[in-house]
């Protein structure tokens, strides 16, 4: 009997034990998950759980984004969110990829205080997206402005008569699918796309016109194409302050909202929704025969931006 009664509590000793192995086990599993998300996700975990500023950055050559779209959708609805900064530093991109944009930044400025903070440049369609906010800060020696619209295509008729190429077409109508590379454009054609452009190209120097407080006329004077310098634009009433963060949070204070709350950066996280990804960029590049970091190196050099189409309000396509 003394033997069995021994066995017993040498049992209850290693259950004890097992038990307290398999809580310490699961305390450092859930630590490790912490470490890892901290790791992988940074500040993010925790910053957008308190009450903070929302930093969105809106960079590179613009076109139609969802996932950025949802992203100010998501800030908008969120209440840990006390204001947002929009960081742009972009040559522009497509005028419907501008136009969703600044209408999603217009939707979120109904519920939360937006500002613009421009870094190198807001042209074109990045500018575009800067009147969406509420107030926009840039350098002395940012480069802003260049409002327009363009349509851009090549002729390559002239190579096609040196290599004997001839083009055979058979169209519903003299304009259907005009003008095209491989034939100089007619008086016609040039029209149709020349309406084009001033359509849309009256919508943005409206929009301009609007949310600067600039007469149509106004507007229009500075939208011939020009680019302005920081100290130039705020002259020309196109931004309302020279400066970066700093300023952008001292006009937020003055909205109400804490100059003390932490900027929390909101990223991607489907990991880019342009049309030229990195992802494809390092394809071309492996393809090409560069080593891994190639694909970057297309991706900075404008790759993207070979393919732009429609209508593009970029400063340089």
């Amino acid at each position: 009997m003394a033997l069995r009664a021994d066995d017993l509590i040498d049992r209850r000793r290693l259950r004890r034990k097992l038990t307290f192995w398999r809580v310490a086990a699961l305390v450092v599993a859930a630590a490790g998950l912490v470490v890892l998300s901290t790791w992988i996700y940074g500040d993010d975990l925790t910053g957008t759980a308190v009450d903070h500023i929302a930093k969105v950055k809106i960079e590179g050559t613009i076109t139609e984004d969802d996932e950025l779209i949802k992203r100010l959708d998501t800030i908008r609805q969120s209440s840990r969110v006390k204001a947002v900064i929009l960081s742009i530093d972009s040559p522009g991109g497509t005028t419907v990829g501008g136009e969703s944009i600044y209408e999603a930044v217009r939707k979120l400025a109904a519920d939360k205080p937006v500002v613009a903070e421009v870094g190198t440049l807001a042209a074109s369609a990045g500018y575009m997206i800067a009147t969406a906010a509420d107030h926009i800060v840039a350098r002395k020696s940012s480069i802003v402005g260049s409002i327009g619209v363009l349509i851009q295509y090549p002729d390559v008729s002239g190579l096609m008569d040196k290599l004997g190429i001839k083009l055979e077409e058979v169209k519903s109508s003299p304009l259907k699918a005009s003008p095209s590379p491989f034939k100089p454009a007619n008086d016609n054609e040039r029209a149709m796309v020349r309406k084009l452009i001033l359509d849309s190209y009256d919508w943005f120097v409206g929009i301009v016109a609007e949310r600067r407080n600039m007469t149509k006329p106004e507007a229009l004077a500075l939208a011939d194409g020009s680019i302005f310098t920081g100290r130039q634009a705020v002259a020309n009433k196109l931004i309302d302050a020279v400066g970066g963060e700093t300023e952008a949070i001292d006009w937020l204070a003055t909205k109400g909202v804490d100059a003390k709350l932490e900027v929390v950066e909101w990223k991607d996280t489907e990991g880019g929704s342009f049309l030229f990804s990195k992802e494809m960029a390092r394809t071309i590049g492996s393809a090409l025969g560069l080593p891994d970091y190639g694909g970057d190196i297309i991706h900075e050099l404008g790759g993207d931006r070979l393919f732009l189409d429609g209508l593009v309000s970029v400063w340089h396509p």
